[in-house]
């Protein structure tokens, strides 16, 4: 039987449905994107493929929704306000019944919900409290819903896991909430992609809700200690303090890490509760995927990998099926992912492409530098790495002019710092790397 769909993502610029959108049409959905702004996506490798195309659409705008999901199968809902505006709550639930309608309008067959878990019979904070009641509106409307409920998605672009990773990184010592102790059942955001793919052609009994979770549950200071080891930091130093509240926490946060503070309390005050799944029902439903959840050390190191490899700045080229989801992309926020630093030079010589590339290949082995990456148009080396992190040289090679002999060489550094020290080391030798002081200068 076809079990191909029409699938609508809303929120194909997010964290999430920027990932899920490829993944649909690898698996022979078509995809329509939903985006308030359609040019965000302009660099997308997966809209020049078959059945993919974008439209434009506010789920606060009931008639957008009603055109843009004319000749769709499957919604998915993705998009949640981390907004402290006081109003946030009743925009969320606007959004969520602008999108029901306009799926009963257009005889959507099925609803995709991405919530979060939590435990049953305790205050919420506002922003579980409104996640918990848009999948509610979603259950109990005529739409068949599918709503899945996650813990924290361990990859870069995720806002609770950036959390882990800035406060783990910059603060070998903290105070920290009591929420610390507090559990969590992480999921990597591969697994929770698989889940949400399938989801589009899963046989349910009925709407309702679907509890999805990795296999380690951890208190949160222990997901902060698990990174800290797999990102070769010593551990981390928590004391306590009972009477720090969420708006305290929050102002903490926003000034020791780049996230913004009105992100910082909406993700603090979710950690107020255990995020555990209360059932493995889901497994009747969807299999798990083929090589089983990731335990959240390996999905951790997924996250790490780019600064193992020396990437740059987010590309497109990660928008694939193919590539890992903990992957950045362009469009995920300033603050995801790790530190980077980088500077550019650009010169011109008068040589054959072959000739420098012989040339800077020999001038590397010299100095004792590792082939990193070899392309015909990259050659990138790891430089030695030192106790404030790991740098990288990278050459891109152009022939400009007619005859060929003229070559443009771009060279990159970049570095990427290790913890509070590492951000120190870069930060504050600025004039020492200036003043070429021996030590100061990770590409010398």
């Amino acid at each position: 039987m076809d079990e191909s769909r029409t699938c609508l993502v809303t929120g194909a610029t997010g964290y999430v449905g920027g990932r899920l959108a490829p993944r649909l049409l690898s698996r022979g959905h078509s995809v329509r994107a939903l985006a308030r702004t359609p040019k965000k996506l302009s660099g997308a490798p997966w809209l020049s493929e078959p059945g993919a195309e974008v439209v434009e659409g506010d789920l606060s705008d009931r008639d957008s929704l009603v055109k843009a999901f004319a000749g769709v199968d499957v919604v998915y809902h993705l998009v949640h306000s981390m907004s402290t505006d006081a109003d946030f709550a009743a925009e969320e639930r606007r959004a969520a019944e602008n999108v029901v309608a306009a799926a009963q309008q257009n005889g959507v067959s099925r609803i995709v919900y991405l919530g979060g878990l939590h435990p049953t019979g305790t205050d919420l904070s506002e922003h579980l409290a409104s996640r918990a009641e848009v999948g509610d509106i979603m259950i109990e409307s005529p739409v068949e819903t599918v709503a899945l409920q996650a813990g924290t998605l361990i990859g870069s672009g995720s806002a609770s896991f950036a959390l882990i990773r800035h406060l783990t990184e910059r603060l070998p010592a903290m105070t920290t909430p009591r929420w610390v102790h507090n559990r969590i059942q992480p999921i990597a955001v591969d697994d929770a992609l698989h889940y949400l793919v399938e989801a589009a052609t899963a046989r349910v009994p009925s709407s309702r809700t679907w509890d999805i979770g990795g296999p380690d549950v951890l208190e949160y200071g222990d997901m902060m200690q698990v990174y800290a080891d797999v990102a070769g930091l010593r551990p981390r130093i928590m004391v306590v303090l009972p009477y720090l509240t969420p708006a305290l926490a929050s102002r903490w946060v926003r000034f020791v890490t780049p996230i913004r503070g009105k992100i910082a309390r909406p993700l603090i005050e979710s950690l107020e509760c255990d995020a555990v799944c209360r059932d493995r029902a889901v497994d009747a439903i969807i299999d798990r995927p083929a090589g089983g959840l990731t335990p959240y050390s390996e999905a951790v190191a997924l996250t790490l990998e780019r600064s193992a490899r020396g990437d740059g700045r987010a590309s497109w080229a990660n928008a694939s099926a193919e590539v890992s989801p903990a992957e950045p992309l362009p469009t995920d926020p300033d603050w995801a992912g790790e530190e980077i630093f980088e500077n550019v030079e650009a010169r011109r010589e008068h040589a054959s492409v072959a000739t420098v590339w012989d040339r800077l290949e020999r001038e590397g082995r010299a100095r004792g530098e590792i082939a990193f990456a070899r392309s015909p148009e990259i050659l990138r080396v790891r430089l030695r790495d030192n106790r404030f992190g790991r740098s990288y040289r990278e050459y891109r090679l152009r022939g400009v002019g007619g005859s060929g002999e003229v070559v443009e060489v771009t060279t990159t550094n970049r570095f990427f710092p290790r913890g509070l020290a590492g951000l120190a080391y870069w930060r504050l030798g600025r004039p020492f790397r200036a003043l070429g002081v021996p030590g100061a200068d990770p590409f010398r």
